[in-house]
């Protein structure tokens, strides 16, 4: 179905064509790509473009929350009236889950955290850039890391603040940063 397995390259980065239209992989325009294939080597190159094109999907919209219960992209395809089975939808997050790259944010396994990077990439892209950015020793309010227009232009800007929280939470673990909480806001200190 999907031919010899081939390297992927990287997924582009999220500054690019973020306001353009979303590029569907090929497979999305394939009937089949919508069933779970029963051929081993085939079903894993499936598997493979569907956790692809979940990343690139919520990359590309900023969104870090999927439904999988809800009949909408990247699991429908209303052009070709196909969409992927709630069983195989769990399956790619599940799969995901694996890799660090998602989490249930419910008990029923429909509502998930989606994570374009890993927590502990988006840990270290956050230390990197305070570092970089000489906001090391100094408080600044989580909306300033995410909405804050000193963090125009980088990839964390407009993540959602539940995955930059986790994210946070990792570096303090490692005596990298200090969360703080003050009046009706939050902030982190690098160190």
């Amino acid at each position: 179905m999907f031919g010899k397995a081939r390297p992927r390259p990287p997924p582009p980065p999220p500054t690019a064509d973020r306001m353009g239209a979303f590029q569907w992989p090929w497979e999305y325009s394939f009937p089949p790509f919508f069933t779970v294939q029963v051929h081993a080597k085939t079903k894993e190159q499936q598997l493979a473009t569907w956790k692809e094109l979940v990343l690139n999907y919520q990359r590309h919209e900023r969104q870090a929350l999927l439904n999988i219960a809800e009949d909408a992209p990247p699991f429908v395809n209303r052009e070709l009236a196909r969409k992927l089975s709630p069983e195989a939808r769990l399956w790619v997050m599940e799969e995901l889950a694996r890799t660090g790259h998602a989490a249930t944010a419910d008990k029923r396994k429909q509502q998930w955290e989606v994570y374009w990077h890993t927590l502990d990439e988006w840990s270290t892209i956050l230390y990197d850039w305070a570092v970089a950015s000489g906001t090391t020793n100094t408080v600044c309010t989580l909306y300033e890391l995410v909405a804050g227009d000193n963090t125009v232009g980088e990839e964390f800007h407009g993540l959602d603040e539940g995955v930059l929280r986790k994210a946070l939470k990792l570096l303090e673990g490692r005596g990298k940063c200090e969360l703080i909480a003050f009046d009706d806001n939050e902030g982190v200190k690098f160190f």
